[in-house]
């Protein structure tokens, strides 16, 4: 075998080595920090959040103590965590 195929041929040896050691370490950290992900406890919502009149809900967020609430008619609602509205933003095309 000629020695540059003999060079080539380590070549590949070791990038399929690193390959392999890539996936172990990427497959690793997923099974490690994975469960860590639904330990957490899911956001609560109050028991009623009263949208405007005519306000239809597009989209839900869920913060530290509030929860943002987008409407069809680009408004984001901010309510407290006991349903409260505590601000309102006018989104602006």
């Amino acid at each position: 075998m000629p020695p540059s195929l003999r060079f080539l041929k380590w070549l590949v040896i070791v990038l399929t080595l690193t390959m392999i050691g890539g996936v172990i370490t990427v497959v690793g950290v997923i099974v490690t920090r994975m469960p860590q992900a639904f330990q957490s406890s899911p956001p609560s919502l109050p028991d009623g959040i009263a949208l405007p009149q005519g306000a239809k809900a597009v989209a839900v967020t869920f913060g530290t103590g509030w929860i943002a609430v987008v409407t069809e008619d680009d408004r984001i609602l901010i309510f407290d965590a006991d349903g409260s509205l505590r601000q309102e933003v006018a989104l602006t095309p």
